[in-house]
């Protein structure tokens, strides 16, 4: 018997959720491929490493670029790299899959995503929007007559969206994320320090010394990149204030936008969300003071989820489960 998973297929990371065992993957959404060949030499984390770091013949694709397939055929090959490492087809059936997508997707970038879910193996597949499947993982009862808001920021986007009765009631979707903090640091060195770094060093230094709230935190990191002028090595000393300039425009960006959603609430459920809050989850939810940033501009309680790295993905889990029932449900009254 085959077994139904639901997958969180992220810009960053895909996790995938086999129902009955909760988050059994977790790896970088990274494909590193032989362009002489066309074939796979490393999928996740064996070829995250090689990012930036390959000879000429070597590729490490995302083949996700904001929320959205940009590559099929080297997602369908990841799919199905991570599908077959867990075991989950049955002799004679193939898994439901559920899978996310951001709330902007076209219909033409949801057919992209079905197909290469149903070319890597899998059987019925649905999708469903992110910030929803976010809602139920960070334990939101979205299922009730009143408004919960969430706001879902990824490594491709950000999702904003109020939620009532199980479903998204005003919703937007940015293509501004944790990859676009990223290039904000990476721009923000080689302006300020005429200093070029790659891509994992500038999310190291977001992660250890970023802050999103001026003098919210006060550490320092040493920094080697090649210097843009002479191109030799070159180590600068950066401070956590340094890093909240350089995020300060994506940041606004993004609360600019919850503003939208919320000047777009029906009164009742806005209500609501004076009374219960707001609730961030991705990995975004995790930079220092992003709480008291937002809370400061939206004049509303902010609340960080308590695991935003795998909100989504044990979302699918409590989604498959009651797929199930509505299926069995079906055949009683037919």
């Amino acid at each position: 018997m085959a077994k139904d998973i639901g997958i969180d297929l992220g810009t960053a990371n895909v996790l995938i959720n086999i129902k009955g065992k909760g988050i059994v993957l977790n790896e970088p959404s990274v494909v590193a491929i032989d362009t002489h060949t066309a074939k796979v030499l490393a999928v996740g984390s064996e070829a995250y490493k090689m990012v930036g770091r390959t000879p000429s013949n070597i590729r490490a694709i995302r083949p996700l670029k904001d929320g959205v397939i940009a590559d099929f055929d080297v997602t369908e090959q990841m799919l199905s790299y991570f599908i077959k490492k867990l075991n989950v087809k049955g002799i004679m059936s193939k898994p439901n899959i559920l899978i996310c997508c951001p709330t902007s997707t076209t219909s033409i970038e949801r057919k992209a995503i079905r197909q290469a879910a149903e070319k890597s193996g899998g059987g019925n597949v649905y999708l469903e929007e992110e910030p929803k499947v976010a809602a139920i993982g960070a334990g939101l009862d979205i299922f009730q007559p009143r408004g919960n808001m969430v706001i879902d920021i990824g490594g491709g986007t950000s999702d904003i969206a109020i939620l009532s009765l199980g479903d998204i009631v005003v919703s937007r979707s940015l293509r501004v994320a944790g990859d676009h903090l990223n290039t904000d640091i990476i721009t923000y060195m080689r302006k300020a320090h005429g200093l070029q770094i790659g891509e994992h060093t500038a999310e190291k230094i977001k992660i250890e010394i970023g802050t999103v709230v001026p003098n919210h935190r006060t550490k320092e990191m040493e920094v080697r990149g090649r210097d843009i002028v002479n191109g030799l090595p070159r180590t600068v000393t950066l401070s956590s204030n340094q890093i909240e300039k350089a995020l300060h425009d994506t940041m606004l960006s993004v609360i600019s936008a919850a503003k939208e959603v919320l000047e777009q609430t029906p009164p009742e459920l806005a209500a609501d969300i004076i009374d219960r809050g707001i609730v961030l989850t991705g990995g975004g939810a995790l930079l220092d003071g992003i709480d008291s940033l937002f809370a400061s501009y939206l004049k509303v309680p902010v609340v960080v989820a308590e695991t935003p790295l795998d909100d989504v993905a044990l979302g699918t889990g409590f989604l498959l489960e009651h797929i199930e029932k509505g299926k069995k449900k079906d055949k009683k009254f037919r």
